[in-house]
């Protein structure tokens, strides 16, 4: 029997049904018209064999939902290029209302780049977009993509959503290097894991992920201190708890967590906050 998760790249799908979720809702946070077909059969198998496959659809909302705030907004201040480092199924050059003259870069693994332009073939990109298809795991394709960003002189941006976790600590130091001396970049868009995090999710979507040689293992216990002396500091922060309830997309009961977590330290809060978020790193 096939696995449901097969590769780290098959977590692309996965996430692509939550997307095509909240697009179809009424009341959506954003609207993604590709995330359905995207995602196909496969996703769906993926989402009914995890636990609370459907209910744990939250945190990847929020994530997209906040990291499109933030990507208007920097294209607003006169970002110029954004590279999606492992742009899995991301549909942002599709559906976000951002200059034609932004160019557009989404780089993932061969296989990947195939099957986003099968099933986008078709799909009008709102910018200048291309596909580069790369091993980021390689160091001198890494650098290669990096090299062409860099010739453009222009101020760029540089997106890893959903990869970081899935590294070590030394590849993502290699990165934080790389992209720093790419001199025109000037921010870094990610998300980032705790330790916390990931021992809550030893007891449900980790065990898949291993069985697949997909382990989450990059979550730093100092956070976005880890990037200080690779030449990264912190512009931005959203916990992924408190935007999840800005957002009105936490978990059940949420506002009853909010009240326990009164009687907790200040510490205790503070590290709470920080299990999971959406960071923004400046060069320094």
């Amino acid at each position: 029997m096939t696995p449901p998760i097969r590769n780290v790249s098959d977590t692309a799908l996965w996430v692509a049904v939550y997307r095509a979720m909240e697009s179809e809702r009424p009341d959506g946070l954003f609207h993604d018209p590709y995330a359905r077909g995207l995602a196909g059969e496969r996703g769906e198998a993926i989402v009914r064999s995890i636990p609370r496959g459907r209910s744990m659809a939250w945190p990847m909302i929020v994530r997209t939902a906040v990291m499109d705030e933030i990507l208007l907004r920097l294209v607003g201040q006169g970002v110029r290029t954004v590279v999606n480092l492992a742009a899995g199924l991301d549909t942002r050059a599709y559906r976000l209302d951002v200059p034609r003259s932004l160019h557009w870069i989404d780089v993932d693994l061969p296989d990947m780049i195939a099957y986003r332009d099968e099933h986008l073939w078709s799909a009008e990109p709102v910018c200048r977009h291309e596909h580069i298809a790369a091993d980021l795991a390689d160091e001198g394709s890494r650098e290669s993509v990096l090299e062409r960003v860099a010739a453009e002189g222009v101020l760029a941006l540089v997106i890893t959503e959903g990869l970081l976790v899935y590294l070590t600590a030394a590849q993502v130091t290699a990165i934080a290097g790389e992209i720093h001396r790419t001199a025109n970049v000037r921010w870094w868009l990610t998300d980032l894991a705790s330790p916390r995090l990931l021992r809550m999710l030893r007891r449900s979507w980790i065990p898949h992920l291993e069985a697949a040689n997909a382990p989450m293992q990059f979550a730093p216990a100092d956070g976005t201190a880890f990037f200080a002396p690779l030449g990264w500091r912190e512009a931005e922060f959203r916990s992924m708890w408190d935007e999840s309830l800005r957002l009105n997309r936490s978990v059940p009961m949420a506002g009853l967590w909010n009240w326990l977590g009164r009687f907790q330290s200040r510490t205790k809060r503070e590290e709470a906050r920080r299990m999971s978020g959406i960071v923004l790193l400046e060069r320094t």
